[in-house]
């Protein structure tokens, strides 16, 4: 009978494997000012009495990564690279992420730091490669395990499965469904703890998890308080958060700050699932080099700026941007701040000096680094072993050919290919359901890659495996079926770009047929151009009935579309990932493959 699994505080750590191999660096964000004269001294030197005495300042090393994702083998295509900017302006992509290699990398790093501590800002798991998706992402607990991460937050994609999978995910136990992958093998769930300060029980009005963790090592204790962005009941099914409250991450972090200070604990870090966007796309661009705050924009920045300087340091995540800048604290003190992209391409390397007299981080001497992931080391052992044992179990089921393709059908643009076949899919299996369907449409965050054309293992060029349909869509959402009045859908198509989806906007993707222009000239709903708005060529009536195909995700009104939650007479269909499947299986053959679509159904005006 196997064991039963330990609280991740009472497990032993596996052991490091240290493992050669050069990483790619870039320094980003370091504040100009200079460490104190100790800093970075060894930990003890001798005293009096022949007694060892702790130096003042002790140098922490905070490792830091945010969105995995269930990427555990190295993503492909865009998905897989980071842009590198040069000095003379030029830039060049390198090839980055997958387990085998971050592994390597942060045993590196670790190497020659005695006190290192690694940490997440959310989105672990969730809208995970088949890998790990398919196994409700135990593989990825594993290797985050394997690669001894400390700490995380949690991100809105931890509760994709809802709070009571999270906690299985914690915890261990095997799947209430689908049982144990492995016979005898009972999942141990994570060494590390997540964190949901500002994730509450409606009825208990505490926190699901534990708010906060303290790192501590030979007299230095520093406090982590994990939080995700507040608006995640409006991004996540509402079965996925039932249940659950989301409070604002400023008075939350502020809260526990002050509870740990009463503990004695005055070095802190906040990992906010919640993030910014760098005035560029490369992952080495010096986002404080302007002077003026404005290389960084988006939410973390207001937050940022609100946070109580009891915090030390901030670690983001959610749009998958990649930054280490810094940003004034209200005391007007500045404060670093860091994402490390996603898909575990980049880590960050932050330094943290921490000061034994007065048991705070040193701010003056805070610097921070992101590190590209490449893929020139050599690969960790134990993670080809854990993607080889997963890969075994998947295959009978992902190396399924669904379809075939002639050529890359990329999920690039305001409208993309992706989308439009994605869209089109919908459509057909709304049209099964019921023949008066008219349209469908499809969320941008859903569509989570393209597909490639090159052949990816043993399959041939052009084919699409279940694999990599799972990659593209692995939410599990159905396609449901509503009634909508012509007025309703064209506020649907205005909420895109008005409402909460005003300064970011939301473009859905559409099903063939439906045609209309977006003029970015203009502001709010205006942007919409109503009397463009056509199906099949004819304009819509204000007062007739259409009939829409669209994910159960935003059928709830999901994404800021609260219309798309007022729709009748609604029915629910089949997973949309089998629609997906069905349609590239009915509409292609290896002689005969879908070619990617025109992406020209959405005019856009700049």
């Amino acid at each position: 009978m196997p064991a039963t699994p330990q609280p991740y505080h009472r497990r032993r750590r596996r052991m490091r494997a240290l493992l050669a191999g050069a990483a790619g660096i870039a320094t980003v964000g370091a504040l100009a000012a200079a460490l104190p004269a100790s800093a970075g001294e060894s930990t003890y030197k001798p005293g009096g009495h022949g007694h060892s005495k702790p130096s003042r300042y002790q140098d922490v090393q905070l490792l830091s990564f945010n969105d995995l994702h269930g990427n555990l083998e190295p993503p492909s295509g865009s998905s897989g690279r980071v842009t590198e900017v040069h000095a003379d302006g030029t830039t060049h992509t390198i090839d980055a992420g997958g387990v085998e290699y971050l592994a390597t990398h942060l045993r590196e790093a670790r190497k020659g730091n005695p006190y290192s501590v690694t940490a997440a800002g959310g989105d672990m798991v969730g809208a995970s490669p088949l890998i790990s998706g398919l196994f409700h992402d135990e593989p990825t607990i594993e290797a985050l395990n394997g690669l001894e991460l400390d700490v995380t937050a949690v991100g809105n994609h931890e509760f994709d499965e809802g709070a009571k999978e999270l906690a299985r995910l914690q915890n261990g136990g095997c799947h209430p469904v689908d049982g144990c992958y492995v016979e005898g093998e009972k999942f141990s769930g994570a060494d590390f703890p997540y964190l949901a300060a500002n994730v509450l029980n409606e009825k208990t009005r505490k926190p699901i998890l534990k708010p906060y963790w303290v790192w501590k090592k030979n007299g230095v204790k520093i406090g982590f308080i994990g939080v995700t962005l507040e608006n995640t009941p409006g991004i996540v099914s509402a079965e996925g958060v039932k249940g659950l409250k989301f409070k604002d991450e400023v008075e939350t972090i502020n809260k526990y700050a002050k509870e740990l200070e009463r503990q004695g604990v005055r070095s802190v870090v906040a990992l906010i699932h919640e993030g910014g966007l760098p005035a560029s796309g490369s992952y080495n661009y010096d986002c404080d080099a302007a002077g003026d705050g404005s290389g960084l924009s988006g939410p973390i920045v207001d937050i940022a700026k609100n946070i109580t300087p009891k915090v030390d340091a901030l670690v983001t995540g959610h749009t998958h941007a990649a930054y280490a800048c810094t940003i004034p604290d209200p005391a007007g003190k500045p404060r670093t701040v860091t994402s490390a992209a996603s898909f575990g391409r980049l880590y960050t390397d932050t330094t943290l000096t921490y000061d034994r007299w007065t048991g705070d981080i040193a701010r003056t001497a805070v610097s921070s680094a992101n590190h590209v992931v490449t893929r020139t080391v050599a690969k960790a052992a134990d993670m080809t072993a854990l993607i080889a044992r997963w890969n075994t179990l998947a295959a009978p089921i992902g190396n399924r050919a669904i379809g075939y393709i002639s050529g890359d059908i990329s999920n690039v643009g305001t409208e993309s290919p992706m989308g439009d076949l994605i869209a089109d899919a919908q459509l057909a299996h709304g049209k099964k359901l019921d023949a008066e369907t008219d349209l469908a449409l499809m969320n941008t965050g859903g569509i989570r890659a393209g597909l490639t054309f090159a052949a990816k293992g043993s399959e041939g060029d052009g084919v699409v495996t279940y694999a990599e349909g799972f990659t593209v869509q692995p939410f599990s959402n159905t396609v449901n079926l509503q009634d909508f009045t012509g007025a309703q859908l064209i506020s649907v198509l205005q909420e895109q770009v008005s409402g909460s989806n005003a300064a970011a906007p939301k473009v859905l993707q559409v099903s063939s047929g439906l045609t209309y222009t977006l003029d970015m000239t203009k502001a709010g709903a205006e942007r919409v151009v109503v009397d463009s708005v056509m199906l099949n060529g004819a304009a819509i009536d204000p007062a007739a009935t259409y009939r829409v195909a669209t994910n159960s995700f935003l059928a709830g009104g999901g994404d800021g579309f609260p219309t798309l939650g007022e729709g009748t007479n609604d029915l629910v269909g089949g997973d949309d990932l089998a629609a997906l499947a069905e349609y590239l299986t009915a509409n292609s053959t290896a002689t005969t493959p879908i070619a990617p679509p025109a992406a020209n159904r959405i005019t856009v005006v700049q």
